[in-house]
């Protein structure tokens, strides 16, 4: 059994039905504050989680989605959420199938953003290289730590999202907020997908892909199909893999509409 974690949780908003939201790898919660309050003025209670080695909750060396799912799990415990409507974008996609297969009852609704329970190759790791070559015991700025990166990760908005977890103390010292080491280590885990044939969530269930996004194509709503039988998918023609970002009000509307 995985060692639970305390995750850290944002109020986004509501006092409704529950939404919990699950974040991307090197995301967290902070990341959902926008979509969040949009989401929050349907009438819902909107959350986002900190998963563990990310945000504002602890770290251990332990990336899996089993011990992802079951901090998750402790938490909607601890707050007595009983059925909730789990969002889960990229690697926390994975965190909430995961969940949703494993524990049922405890989803009353599922949203996948941008992910399929499947393998992916090679993604992210050019990511964790750059941040990997960044020595931070030489950096005086943020700047100088962008600077770093610029060869590597060619893609302004992804050296933005990268620096996100990156930040000094009173003292001027640098340190990543995630928990670099233990993701680097575990970064095939994090793309590989564990699930058996027989596993299905039969709950209502929506997969939400960018159309300028190739993380979800055509052929693997085969796959989907088969896990969550009675799931559909939503394309949002202008967004790429950050849909809440890059087409919120289609987003929202993508995560509330039940029809």
């Amino acid at each position: 059994m995985a060692k639970v974690l305390p995750l850290a949780a944002r109020e986004l908003g509501g006092t409704g039905s529950p939404i919990v939201i699950l974040h991307g790898l090197l995301g967290s919660s902070r990341n959902w504050q926008s979509a969040g309050v949009s989401l929050a003025a349907s009438g819902h209670r909107v959350i986002g989680l900190d998963l563990r080695n990310h945000g504002s909750s602890p770290w251990d060396d332990d990336c899996s989605y089993t011990a992802m799912a079951e901090d998750v799990r402790a938490f909607l415990q601890s707050e007595k959420l009983d059925s909730v409507h789990l969002v889960g974008h990229s690697m926390g996609g994975k965190v909430a199938m995961r969940l949703a297969l494993s524990y049922p009852e405890l989803v009353s609704r599922l949203t996948i953003v941008d992910i399929v329970p499947r393998t992916y190759s090679d993604r992210v790791r050019v990511e964790f290289t750059a941040m990997n070559s960044i020595d931070l015991t030489k950096i005086k700025s943020r700047r100088e730590a962008e600077n770093q990166l610029m060869d590597t990760v060619t893609d302004w908005g992804m050296r933005q999202f990268i620096l996100t977890n990156l930040n000094s103390n009173e003292n001027g010292v640098w340190k990543w907020t995630v928990n670099r080491e233990a993701l680097t280590q575990s970064l095939q885990n994090i793309l590989d997908f564990d699930i058996t044939d027989s596993e299905t969530f039969n709950g209502p269930t929506r997969f939400i892909r960018g159309g300028k996004s190739n993380y979800i194509t055509d052929v693997d709503f085969i796959l989907i199909k088969k896990h969550f039988p009675l799931a559909d998918m939503i394309t949002l023609s202008e967004s790429g893999h950050n849909p809440h970002f890059d087409s919120r009000a289609g987003f929202v509307d993508a995560v509330l509409k039940t029809d």
